[in-house]
């Protein structure tokens, strides 16, 4: 039995693209570290072309593995966190709960990088649910509880303790909060008089 921290490779495909939306927005920082250096932005343009239905989920994993590690090459704590963004939204196509890892990674980075600005990260995650379609949403909504369930990134690990945790519990009790203020209006509508 797969992981719920997996999706359907339908649904992964959905929060790929939003996976490579967050990560690509934190890019500048790492490649203002280390220009040269291309793995994080194809492994954001691998993202995506995943997202079109372009690349398979056994090809992308093998690729993620063999490009990782840009993260460790810089020195800048936010250019290593944007570099992890795109990693965690490289490995979407694996499981999809990687897309939230994406997403945690992304707002530390711009919270790293604007370290006197305590509104940093909140803005970065407003961005990020402002930019989630329906249908992320729906997918996103599907993941279990951070720390629920271990087998995935989700569980015990690097995404579930200190920022990242934070960050990734408030994406998904906004996620929660949206859809119960959504769901009665739904209801509402389609019910004739």
């Amino acid at each position: 039995m797969p992981s719920p921290q997996t999706l359907a490779e339908h649904d992964r495909r959905i929060v790929a693209a939003w996976a490579a939306d967050c990560a690509e927005r934190v890019l500048p920082l790492f490649e203002a570290e280390a220009p040269t250096d291309r793995r994080p932005r194809e492994a954001i343009a691998r993202t995506r072309a995943f997202a079109r239905g372009e690349l398979d989920t056994a090809e992308e994993i093998r690729r993620r593995f063999a490009n990782g590690g840009a993260a460790r090459d810089v020195n800048n704590p936010a250019a290593a966190a944007a570099a992890r963004a795109a990693g965690q939204a490289a490995a979407v196509a694996h499981m999809g709960a990687h897309a939230l890892g994406a997403a945690a990674y992304a707002a530390e980075a711009a919270g790293l990088a604007a370290p006197d600005d305590p509104e940093a990260i909140a803005r970065e995650i407003d961005w990020q649910l402002a930019h989630m379609t329906e249908p992320v949403r729906a997918a996103l909504r599907q993941l279990p509880p951070l720390g629920t369930n271990r087998s995935g990134p989700l569980g015990p690990g690097l995404l579930t303790s200190g920022l990242r945790g934070e960050i990734i519990r408030a994406l998904q009790s906004r996620l929660a909060e949206d859809h119960a203020v959504r769901a009665p209006r739904s209801a509402g509508s389609t019910s004739s008089p």
